[in-house]
């Protein structure tokens, strides 16, 4: 803990936290658990994720189990026979609202007494992550005894026009999305919450009504064993090694990174590795014969965790040009790896990637996107002490910036300052993205700067 710090006593709400699952529950449960390396966390899960949250053995002060029986089993139900496990939609997000706001009543009934009785300093919501769902704990805790914070909180990234691949995904419910601020509790959730944590620029410009008190820390992280594991030395590949990671499904957009890449495959200078799986998967394995390119492409298909960190480490450039990503996981491992991101600049990853670690390209069309990622990779092809240059810088970064204790301590100086007992932090977004941000003070976010510079 940085010095002047205190150990705060959190009560932290975090239904779907699950250290053996992937995603949010998988993030959260990480951001849990190196908040509880800080602080006295007492951690508020629902009960399907009880055993797994206890046999990771966190350093939790409590596990708080708030239990739906009844809820639980219409909510899991639905999630396999409607949902078919698909994560990766909206409609869920809008099915889950009224199960979310029953969590937080039955956790507050559960737990009230012992608010009251001052045995927690402050209230922080962490999940659900999509700034959709209100809290009624907000509205509870409006005037005290201790104040409520909620993040970080994603979603709020519009469909940009003029590409196939988001047409092929858009979904019916995403043109009713702003509907949410008319919903119970919504405007109480942001009015009365003392502080509002978001994940990108585009979700911090959502809030741009409260610029006193939103505050930018990143959605994900990566182990300090990542990092420090990681002996940052430059790869020695004949050839440049590629890879994409992630659901081959349209907003992924595993294609453009395909047809970029393309040029230098068929020269023999570089191969593609594509690990994922998904409905696109079958039009990827056509478009790579049709582009002449397909003895230099494996697809691996779904791999564990370890497998995918292994590949990712085997590799020397991430090209990774989804259009629309709130987090970007990969793309944080990647830099912990030593690995160079390629990516579009919108949504998690343009937030997190810089000149001096990574490649940017621009939101504009597709063909242009094809080409920028295309002068990308052939200037890393034909620059391999740049590559290394990169290459080594991306750990340095993710070592001192994206690490889950680096996310931890930017949390606590939140809290800190909203308990008024250290100064307000300087987490401002890298961009200003929508008009009515400019009430927001400049960008300096640590997140900018390069791992030279301190």
């Amino acid at each position: 803990m940085e010095e002047g710090m205190s150990r705060l006593r959190i009560l932290l709400l975090a239904p779907f936290c699950d250290p053996d699952a992937v995603s949010m529950p998988f993030v959260t449960y990480c951001h849990a658990a190196a908040l509880a390396e800080l602080h006295d966390v007492s951690l508020v899960i629902g009960s399907p994720s009880e055993g797994n949250v206890r046999r990771a053995k966190g350093p939790f002060r409590t596990i708080e189990v708030v239990r739906m029986p009844m809820l639980e089993r219409i909510y899991a139900w639905c999630l396999r026979w409607v949902f078919k496990y698909n994560f990766d939609t909206q409609v869920l997000t809008a099915f889950s609202y009224p199960f979310s706001l029953a969590f937080e009543w039955y956790a507050w009934r559960q737990l009230r007494r012992r608010i009251r009785a001052g045995e927690f300093d402050v209230v922080l919501r962490v999940l659900p992550m999509s700034a959709v769902v209100p809290s009624p704990f907000a509205f509870l805790l409006r005037k005290g005894p201790i104040p409520f914070v909620i993040g970080p909180i994603n979603g709020g990234l519009p469909w940009p026009s003029g590409f196939s691949q988001l047409e092929n995904q858009k979904e019916w419910i995403s043109g009713a999305r702003k509907l949410y601020r008319y919903l119970p509790l919504a405007r109480s959730t942001y009015r009365n919450a003392a502080a509002i944590i978001a994940n990108s620029s585009q979700t911090c410009a959502e809030f741009a009504a409260y610029p006193d008190k939103v505050f930018f820390v990143p959605e994900n992280g990566v182990s300090r064993s990542m990092v420090e594991g990681n002996p940052n030395t430059p790869k020695a590949h004949d050839n440049l090694e590629l890879i994409f990671v992630g659901g081959l499904v349209p907003r992924k957009a595993c294609d453009l990174a395909l047809r970029a890449a393309a040029p230098l495959l068929r020269d023999g200078l570089a191969r593609f590795t594509v690990v994922g799986d998904g409905p696109e998967r079958s039009r990827l394995e056509q478009l790579v014969t049709t582009l002449g390119i397909a003895k230099t492409v494996s697809f691996c298909g779904w791999v564990g965790h370890k497998e995918v960190l292994s590949r990712l480490g085997a590799s020397d450039v991430l090209v990774f040009p989804s259009l629309r990503d709130f987090g970007g996981g990969v793309v944080f491992e990647a830099l912990a790896l030593g690995i160079v991101p390629v990516v579009v600049d919108f949504g998690g990853p343009g937030d997190i990637i810089y000149p001096e670690v990574g490649y940017k390209v621009p939101l504009t069309n597709e063909s242009d996107i094809v080409a920028q990622i295309e002068k990308a990779l052939a200037e890393l092809a034909g620059n391999r002490s740049l590559l290394r240059r990169l290459q080594r810088q991306a750990v340095t970064y993710a070592r001192e910036r994206l690490t889950w204790d680096a996310k931890a301590q930017d949390t606590t100086r939140i809290l800190e300052w909203v308990l008024k007992r250290g100064p307000k932090p300087e987490l401002l977004p890298p961009k200003l993205l929508a008009t009515g941000l400019a009430a927001l003070p400049s960008p300096t976010s640590p997140y900018a700067k390069s791992p030279a510079s301190g």
